[in-house]
């Protein structure tokens, strides 16, 4: 028997081990999909794959979710995609809405922004809601699904130590306190974080820049006046680091980063007293609070080179890496899983060529891209590397406390928006008197139409029309198309009509634009369907 790593502390014990069938079988059991990693993104790939119909069997080497707050912003996107997985409902509950910003030098307030000052969405910019809770309700939904009989298994403590690819599947080795076993998969999601076991496994690259910076998370518990937004600070007056980040968590849990710099000692760092003595400087020795949770982080922006490797694809923070500032890791993998969930369910349907998959890679190394270019732009900005770089960026604040032009040059991480996906080869026609905004690529904006929320009625392929005839059904290439008819009010005219007298929206099932047209037309709306499916 392999020996088990030490066990993490748990928040939640979800998935306990339990001895399976698989483990006794005389031959080697298959599964149709195997997705390694029981975080936010595995989770959310599982349950996406159940809704679809899809057998989906997880494996984690704990048995329940992690200690620690972690992630804690999640932004409008991954709310509605959590919302179309049934999750969005209890993290909003408890999480803490917040759509302002404010910026800092020094004991200058320089500015405040508003992440979402237009209206009629259904969900806030952001909100903040510590991991355990995000990955707890997304068990909560998989549990709810699993009762109505979706097909998803989650296995705790069943540890991948060898992947062996085929051009069929993949072999997986596995280690559980009882011994080892082997299993076959069709197909094998690797969602097992920034080190992934799995990458390594398979000798596969991870490459970009580590930034020599060092940064202090301190979580406490405390009652505090601080209203509900992110306040950062360059230089501050408190001197308890080179920059500082405060955000409101639930539990009366405040998130504090602190910026340390490069060459230092992290066990002394980490050692209560220093961390208590930072925290009284920034907020005053008469403030009592409890430390919750402490780590320290460096900034890295990797990727690997594809995030396809046949019947293997890779998703989350196994796939792309970024720096914290900007809460782009968990809300781009959650976007990973809603660009792939429903490209492998059409695969292993028949209703797609295998190379329909080729394009998750394409899109997803786009919006990785774009993700690890800001993220790099705000950790320059933060972390500037020379004593000009650091002259220039405090010209650039002294200017922002008074000029509005200077305010789009500071970056204190520009905070995670969904990827349009321009260029994509499944992109079809579009019209240039519609809005930019909704271009195919786009992912569709929220808007109110009689029954609720637009995005909330767009469920899998969807001919939406807004002012403009259509049949009531559409079948195309073994699909269905359920038409979402739609007179347009003020926010639907200018968020998808704009100088158009009519529109005809080919959505996609994660809630992509895939083509756009003033008036319907049967051939040109089958054409662009086999061109999302990947047959073009």
């Amino acid at each position: 028997m392999t020996a088990q790593p030490k066990a993490r502390q748990l928040a939640f014990t979800m998935y306990p081990y339990a001895r399976s069938a698989d483990q006794s079988a005389p031959t080697r059991a298959h599964h149709p999909v195997v997705v390694v990693g029981a975080g936010p993104v595995g989770l959310a790939m599982a349950l996406d794959l159940g809704r679809r119909g899809v057998p989906v069997l997880v494996l984690d080497d704990s048995e329940g979710i992690g200690e620690g707050s972690r992630a804690i912003c999640f932004a409008k996107r991954a709310l509605e995609i959590c919302d179309r997985l049934g999750a969005a409902g209890p993290m909003m509950d408890k999480g803490v809405v917040w759509n302002t910003g404010k910026v800092f030098h020094d004991d200058r307030l320089l500015y405040e922004f508003n992440l979402l000052p237009e209206g009629d969405h259904a969900f806030p910019a952001f909100i903040n809601l510590q991991q355990p809770y995000f990955e707890k309700f997304l068990f909560d939904a998989i549990q709810a699904e699993r009762a109505k009989g979706a097909p998803i298994e989650i296995r705790g403590s069943n540890r991948v130590t060898a992947a062996h690819p085929s051009a069929n599947g993949v072999t997986l080795e596995i280690d559980t306190p009882d011994g080892p076993y082997a299993l076959q998969a069709d197909w094998l999601i690797a969602c097992d974080g920034a080190r992934s076991p799995l990458r390594g496994m398979l000798g596969l690259g991870f490459d970009g820049r580590v930034f020599e910076d060092n940064f202090l998370i301190a979580d406490v518990r405390m009652n505090a006046a601080f209203p509900t937004e992110r306040w950062f600070w360059f230089e501050p007056h408190f001197k308890s680091g080179d920059s500082a980040l405060l955000h409101k968590q639930p539990d009366d849990v405040w998130r504090i980063d602190f910026q340390l710099g490069w060459d230092i000692d992290r066990a002394r760092e980490l050692d209560p007293a220093r961390v208590r003595a930072r925290v009284d400087a920034m907020l005053g020795p008469d403030v009592e609070y409890d430390l919750v949770w402490t780590s320290i982080y460096t900034f890295q922006c990797r990727r690997m080179d594809r995030f396809r490797h046949g019947r293997v694809i890779f998703a989350g923070d196994a796939a792309h890496q970024v720096s914290p500032f900007g809460a782009r890791g968990a809300n781009s993998g959650v976007q990973d899983i809603d660009n792939l969930g429903w490209k492998l369910a059409a695969v292993m349907a028949g209703l797609a060529p295998d190379r329909l998959l080729d394009s998750y890679d394409t899109e997803r190394v786009h919006g990785a891209d774009e993700n690890i270019r800001n993220s790099t732009r705000a950790t320059d900005f933060i972390t500037p590397k020379t004593p000009v770089s650091r002259m220039f960026r405090n010209a650039v604040l002294a200017l922002a406390e008074t000029q509005p032009f200077a305010r789009a040059m500071v970056n204190s991480g520009r905070l995670s928006v969904p990827c349009t996906y321009d260029g994509s080869p499944l992109n079809g026609p579009d019209d240039p008197a519609m809005p930019a905004r909704t271009r195919p690529g786009s992912p569709c904006p929220d808007a109110p139409i009689p029954d609720g929320w637009l995005l909330a009625a767009l469920d899998g392929f969807t001919l939406l029309t807004l002012d403009a005839d259509a049949p009531d059904h559409v079948t195309a290439h073994g699909i269905t198309l359920p038409r979402l008819a739609l007179t347009a009010n003020d926010a639907l005219r200018t968020r998808y009509l704009g100088a158009a007298r009519g529109a005809v929206y080919l959505i996609r099932p994660d809630q992509h634009v895939a083509a756009r047209w003033q008036s319907y037309d049967a051939d040109a709306v089958a054409a662009a369907l086999g061109r999302c499916l990947g047959k073009e």
